[in-house]
């Protein structure tokens, strides 16, 4: 019998799975003794061209619904940066470089780290497309959900901008291209009989147990 486990399809980059973020972890204080993986979307992955302005204010209006919906901080010198590439790829590399150095991590601990690399950007404006930024955010993440100084910066942004790292990366974007799904956040429950949609897009944590409710978990 598959053991207890939810996916959770995000992308540290997407404003709505960072609103969504405390949510997650309101529905997952109920489940324990589930397991939690994240497979990385790629939402704006390998980007090269600069932001435009008309890319800006797209962007700009999906963060004020957000934080009308959430609550949540943000701060849009994130994207005033000069010359700025939203490339999502390095920041979803920063979530799989945290699953390959801490696999011993409990569920809550992965969604940590997550949310840790989304607040960077969105409520400090840190630039997580930047590798060097990302090796400081990862390892203070890590540290602080092992609860000690076991991570170095120097070894994680060795395994951050590895060649196998950039692989699995990527093969974690394929994955969410072979199952169709084109929009974040989604959250999956794993069962024998197969996935089953917990929540297609943002949700209160109160909507998420009433889908669950409705689910046939006994598969």
């Amino acid at each position: 019998m598959t053991p207890p486990k939810f996916l959770y399809i995000a992308d540290p980059m997407c404003s709505w799975c960072y609103g969504f973020s405390p949510e997650l972890r309101a529905f997952l204080s109920h489940f324990p003794n589930y397991d939690l993986d994240i497979v990385l979307g790629g939402l704006r992955a390998y980007q090269t061209q600069p932001l435009d302005d008309t890319m800006r204010d797209m962007l700009y209006g999906h963060w004020d619904k957000v934080a009308q919906v959430s609550g949540l901080a943000f701060d849009r010198a994130a994207l005033r940066r000069p010359n700025f590439i939203y490339d999502t790829e390095p920041a979803c590399r920063a979530v799989v470089t945290a699953k390959l150095l801490a696999d011993d991590l409990p569920a809550i601990g992965l969604l940590d780290v997550f949310q840790a690399i989304s607040h960077a950007f969105y409520a400090q404006a840190r630039d997580i497309t930047d590798e060097t930024e990302l090796a400081d955010i990862l390892t203070a993440a890590l540290n602080a959900a092992a609860g000690d100084e076991h991570y170095d910066r120097t070894s994680l942004k060795e395994t951050l901008t590895a060649a196998a790292t950039r692989e699995e990366t990527r093969l974690n974007f394929e994955q969410i291209q072979r199952w169709g799904i084109r929009g974040f956040p989604m959250l999956l429950l794993v069962t024998d009989g197969g996935l089953q949609i917990v929540a297609n897009g943002y949700g209160k944590a109160e909507q998420l147990l009433k889908a669950w409710a409705e689910l046939d978990v006994s598969q």
